[in-house]
């Protein structure tokens, strides 16, 4: 009797199981609810590709949006071959829900194919930036063995639109590989171990797990876009490049231009309207990225964008002010010493002809 019980209780938890309502989180940690960022996804191809495979897997809309996150030339060709293994990194919009966390939004999606399982679309196609449970999670799946060939299903990408020590950041995802660390993983990304460790929950060290995906704070330049600015959320990572204004202007970001965002005019289509606005900074003659050649170098610089106009705001060069500072205190080191010494020798000349 015993027995049969037991056997009548396994498929009744099994089935509760099934049924029981989903309402675990996935994604990263997102308090700034509501928010909608740019993110990145660090995406291991289990075999070679090509980034105009890349593109259509992840939905990505412009092909220039993908080489700009991998900082590759613009011209670089679609069928361009990506190896296997190699990291690319996948640009996305993420949003913040109400439930502290973050996925990408509403996108990429997959169309089921004959034979597909949810661990092999989490594991083998998306090479487990997901987990099977964040794809039946966020389709509602009841059962994960019952999924219609042709159906397509959301992929939730874990992201993040959170400061970190109060400074923005791009949040990237990266899947551990094995044989990895923390202190790998941190110096690989010029990130602390102890911000890896701590937006990760991860208490210590040895608690790292291959396949795991964590959560790296990449730090964004920093820019004069202003507050008012449609693209007023815009974080661009180190090594990467982005258009804005739409598609008028290409900011990007290296740490060797001291962490300053540099714009500059695209040269390409926009999109919205039939010409781009005049991107010139008001009675200097001078365009965004362009500085000029004489005196302290001042910079027109790019300040964001509205409906109807490119806005923008002249810079000084900041080693040209340490040079004013320093030219400054000289001066006054030089006035200091000719107040004492013109009178002495003025002193001197009267006491000669006496």
């Amino acid at each position: 009797m015993a027995s049969s019980c037991h056997h009548l209780l396994l498929p009744s938890l099994l089935l509760l199981a099934v049924l029981a309502p989903m309402s675990l989180a996935l994604g990263f940690t997102c308090n700034s609810k509501g928010a909608i960022c740019q993110a990145i996804a660090g995406y291991s191809p289990a075999n070679a590709t090509t980034f105009s495979a890349l593109q259509k897997l992840f939905a990505v809309k412009h092909l220039r949006s993908l080489l700009g996150a991998n900082g590759l030339p613009i011209t670089t060709p679609a069928n361009s071959t990506v190896a296997a293994s190699l990291a690319v990194r996948i640009p996305f919009n993420c949003s913040c829900g109400s439930n502290a966390t973050g996925a990408s939004y509403r996108r990429p999606e997959y169309r089921v194919r004959r034979g597909d399982t949810l661990s092999h679309i989490a594991s083998g196609v998306f090479s487990n930036l997901v987990t099977f449970t964040d794809i039946q999670l966020a389709n509602k799946i009841r059962n994960p063995n019952l999924i219609a060939m042709g159906k397509k299903l959301w992929i939730p990408l874990p992201c993040s639109c959170d400061d970190v020590a109060g400074s923005r950041v791009v949040h990237y995802g990266h899947v551990v590989t094995a044989g990895s660390s923390i202190a790998a993983i941190s110096e690989q990304f010029n990130v602390t171990q102890e911000t890896i460790m701590t937006i990760n929950g991860i208490a210590e060290t040895k608690a790292l797990k291959a396949g795991q995906v964590l959560d790296i704070p990449l730090k964004a330049c920093s820019s004069s876009i202003r507050n008012d600015s449609l693209d007023a959320s815009l974080l661009v990572a180190n090594g990467t490049y982005v258009f804005t204004a739409n598609n008028c202007v290409r900011c990007s970001c290296d740490s060797a231009n001291n962490w300053t965002l540099q714009c500059q005019p695209s040269e390409l289509r926009p999109s919205n309207w039939s010409a781009c606005p005049s991107m010139q900074c008001g009675g200097t003659g001078l365009y965004i990225g362009n500085s000029s050649l004489f005196g302290c170098g001042r910079t027109c610089t790019y300040a964001g964008y509205t409906s109807q106009a490119i806005l923008t705001t002249t810079s000084t060069d900041s080693t040209c002010l340490a040079l004013s500072n320093h030219a400054v205190k000289n001066g006054l080191l030089m006035f200091c010493w000719n107040s004492v010494l013109v009178p002495f020798l003025i002193l001197q000349i009267l006491l000669l002809f006496r």
